[in-house]
């Protein structure tokens, strides 16, 4: 692929992706009305879990809350904005060595632009 065109569609992802976290950052977050509350947070939740399944089960909750939590607000935001990055630099590195994905196997990289 053109070098030209890798960058001009690397830097429309990232204008539309860095656009993107940026306006999630500065709207306002969503009112969730949450009727049991943080069940992490409750004693005796946590003891039922722990007799359940161990620490291991407690470990695994918290991570999972945790890892929901990027998900809301402006931790949105910022996981949009890691991943719109990854996700350019994955194009980048597919997109200038696409004779490595070659159906056939890895083959010679072309040297001159045709």
């Amino acid at each position: 692929m053109d070098p030209r065109r890798i960058n001009r569609i690397s830097l429309t992802l990232l204008v539309l992706g860095l656009g993107a976290a940026a306006w999630l950052y500065v709207r306002p977050p969503a009112e969730v009305a949450d009727p049991l509350g943080n069940l992490l947070r409750q004693k005796k939740h946590m003891h039922e879990l722990r007799v359940m399944g161990g620490s291991a089960n407690v470990t695994l909750a918290e991570f999972q809350a945790g890892l929901a939590g990027l998900w809301r607000g402006r931790a949105l935001a910022g996981t949009v904005a890691v991943l719109t990055v990854a996700g350019t630099l994955v194009f980048r590195f597919v997109a200038r060595h696409a004779h490595l994905f070659h159906p056939h196997g890895p083959s010679e990289p072309p040297t001159g632009s045709a």
